[in-house]
């Protein structure tokens, strides 16, 4: 089932072409533009409180006491490393695989929804700010919201840019109140901004441009990132050889995830 993205109409900036780009999304996860619900969290505000993911944690512990019989410390950072870094990621996947545009991805620009029916998760995503870079041949270039780059390879690069600037900040406030070291949770951002063009991309119709995509954000090993993309066709399709792990594999009777760099070859 598809969600399609919605505009909020208290916004007064509801037809800017980032909102229009927005508005056209239909994805698993609903995507809105504008001002979210006060239940909604503001990245910003999250990563100014550390603590606040110790409170995150203990709800998806609680969950994994009900699905497995027991927790982890090491799957529920694991966990929410991955869906924290997953919101930007796939945001900027999204847009650029979809309108060849990149928005701010600040963290005072973006905000979530948990889930409070079962698995604490994010389940929503906002987009607060109608600023987004993009090609010459934009039809909305002229629009006071964009900054226009020269090519592909350069709008590549402001979103890499721009995601790196976002998981920075989540590195320094997440690696306050876990236990994974630098090297760990930017393993961890640069599986998230590979795996968003990709998601777009096999979401969209075209797996194979969405690879592209990947390939075009993370051509080669660029700091902080700690890898270049690792996406390649096999006999099964085209897979990826995963950086990071969100210790799923440790809970009681459950299957490795696809790809686990821990347990499996890829």
């Amino acid at each position: 089932m598809t969600v399609p993205a919605r505009v909020s109409q208290q916004n007064p900036r509801a037809l800017t072409p980032l909102a229009e780009s927005i508005a056209r999304l239909e994805t698993g996860t609903e995507i809105v533009f504008g001002t979210p619900p006060e239940d909604w969290t503001i990245c910003s505000d999250l990563l100014a409180e550390p603590s606040r993911f110790d409170l995150w944690r203990k709800d998806l512990a609680e969950w994994m006491v009900e699905q497995y019989g027991e927790s982890d410390d090491r799957a529920t950072a694991g966990y929410i490393m991955g869906w924290y870094l997953h919101q930007p990621g796939y945001l900027a996947g999204l847009l650029f695989h979809t309108a060849r545009r990149v928005p701010t991805l600040k963290p005072s620009d973006m905000a979530f929804r948990i889930a409070t029916d079962g698995r604490p998760h994010p389940d929503g995503l906002a987009v607060m700010c109608d600023e987004f870079a993009c090609l010459p041949d934009d039809p909305a270039s002229n629009h006071p919201a964009a900054t226009v780059v020269a090519d592909e390879a350069a709008l590549a690069a402001v979103l890499r840019a721009r995601y790196a600037a976002h998981a920075a900040q989540f590195v320094a406030s997440f690696g306050q109140v876990v236990r994974f070291g630098r090297r760990q949770l930017w393993a961890a951002a640069t599986d998230m901004l590979e795996y968003g063009p990709w998601a777009a991309g096999r979401l969209f119709g075209d797996e194979n441009a969405g690879v592209t995509d990947a390939a075009m954000i993370l051509p080669e090993k660029l700091e902080p990132f700690v890898a270049a993309s690792s996406l390649h066709f096999t006999a099964e399709g085209w897979k990826r050889k995963r950086n990071s792990c969100c210790f799923h594999y440790v809970l009681p009777n459950a299957e490795p995830c696809t790809a686990c760099p821990r347990t499996c070859n890829n």
